[in-house]
């Protein structure tokens, strides 16, 4: 396995190229340049073969997003602060177990290994509705359904000035990100009609238009510091990771997103204890977000600051049989001998999560087996096994995104 960057290689469109309503308009060779996939099936007309140079890498970025730029400038600062709130209002007010931390604030719940990560804080939230769903479809489903719990709740008192307009510029971007996914899902359905056997037409722009389930993660990733063991109150107190810096996928593992399509805000480096945004070109050049191409190459990808990025869930890999293939990728910090002037460098981005909703069957297209859809994954020596979860043909999406959840926050499993 190489380790390379990929700047060249990372396909980028404009909005009015997925926007556009020309029925002519065919996006179909972006987006296998994009994407790819590593199906055998011969239900599918396409190779998985590429060359080391052209290799799919499984995202997408796209230009000109109307009011993106600055939806995201507006909002993924207010991280800084959220993330430096008192631990005890933090577990109080802003943590839902029931959920498996679905919403709103976790730290150190989720598993790296068999440990906690207290590499990372997590925010989730949903920018569409604070209520999604039934009442029955959230006690049925509360990984997928939770209710919004917000730092600015109209009840309480603003715990931070920084946080003043949090859930405006959370609900804003989120809203923008979901808006970009439903109109890229019309061309990969395109794709995958055109690719695939037995595909519904407009199956993914479909569910991507209808569904209530989008959350957006805001996401705060601690200093890495190998010295530290500062683990305190679980953790929470600690302004420091305990993640050893020297481990390639230190500030998030390797994984798949578990759902249907995920866009990326791409990010921003700040130093922890002013909240100062940090230019890039101080930043440790290995540091960032990198993903695992079609031929098993592990590539960082730097997201333009003004492009939204779109990469693929496994879900998506289910319903195309493979055209598309889920994206491994992984976070890396900033090495630990990498000279930062003393500065104690931490990240925030904000991926949202665009998913179908929890009913929603996942269903390979006639002619595809179960056995096809797992072999198309990439980098399965890296990711918690598909097959362990999707373990039938047609199970409820909610009830696989438990088993998921269950996996990264079940201390029992």
């Amino acid at each position: 396995m190489s380790e390379s960057d990929a700047s060249s290689r990372l396909v980028i469109l404009d909005y009015a190229d997925i926007s556009s309503n020309d029925p002519l308009q065919d996006l179909s060779s972006q987006l296998e340049r994009a994407f790819g996939g590593s199906t055998s099936s011969t239900s599918i007309d396409s190779s998985s073969n590429h060359d080391d140079d052209a290799s799919p890498l499984g995202i997408i970025a796209i230009r000109n997003v109307p009011g993106f730029v600055n939806a995201k400038n507006a909002f993924l600062p207010q991280a800084h602060a959220l993330a430096h709130l008192d631990p005890s209002y933090l577990e109080q007010h802003l943590t839902d177990a029931p959920s498996m931390y679905n919403a709103g604030w976790s730290r150190g719940k989720e598993k790296l290994g068999n440990k906690p990560d207290y590499a990372k804080g997590s925010y989730y939230f949903n920018p569409i509705t604070d209520t999604p769903g039934t009442e029955e479809e959230r006690t049925n489903y509360p990984a997928s359904y939770p209710c919004n719990k917000w730092p600015d709740n109209e009840s309480t008192k603003v715990p931070r000035e920084e946080l003043r307009h949090f859930r405006a510029n959370a609900k804003n971007l989120g809203k923008i990100m979901h808006d970009t996914v439903v109109l890229l899902a019309r061309h990969i359905d395109n794709l995958a009609l055109r690719k695939v056997k037995g595909y519904t037409k407009d199956l993914l722009y479909n569910a991507m238009k209808e569904t209530e389930k989008v959350k957006g993660r805001l996401l705060y990733y601690y200093p890495l510091d190998e010295q530290s063991d500062d683990t305190t109150n679980n953790g929470a107190s600690s302004t420091t990771a305990t993640a050893k810096s020297s481990s390639f996928d230190n500030w998030i593992g390797w994984h798949n997103d578990s759902g249907f399509l995920t866009s990326l805000s791409g990010d921003l480096y700040i130093n922890d204890i002013t909240g100062t945004p940090i230019d890039k070109s101080r930043i440790d050049p290995k540091a960032g977000l990198y993903v695992t191409d079609r031929n098993g190459n592990s590539i960082k990808v730097d997201i333009p600051d003004d492009c939204m990025a779109i990469q693929i869930g496994e879900v998506v890999q289910i319903l195309t049989g493979g055209v598309v293939s889920a994206t491994p990728h992984c976070v890396r910090g900033p090495d630990s001998n990498f000279n930062n002037d003393g500065v104690k460098v931490a990240r925030i981005s904000c991926p949202c999560f665009i998913d179908g909703k929890p009913t929603f069957a996942l269903t390979a297209p006639d002619g595809c087996t179960k056995e096809q859809v797992i072999n198309a994954g990439i980098g399965r020596e890296k990711v918690p096994p598909l097959e362990d979860r999707w373990v039938e043909d047609g199970m409820m999406f909610g009830d696989f995104l438990q088993k998921t959840f269950e996996n990264y926050y079940d201390w029992k499993s």
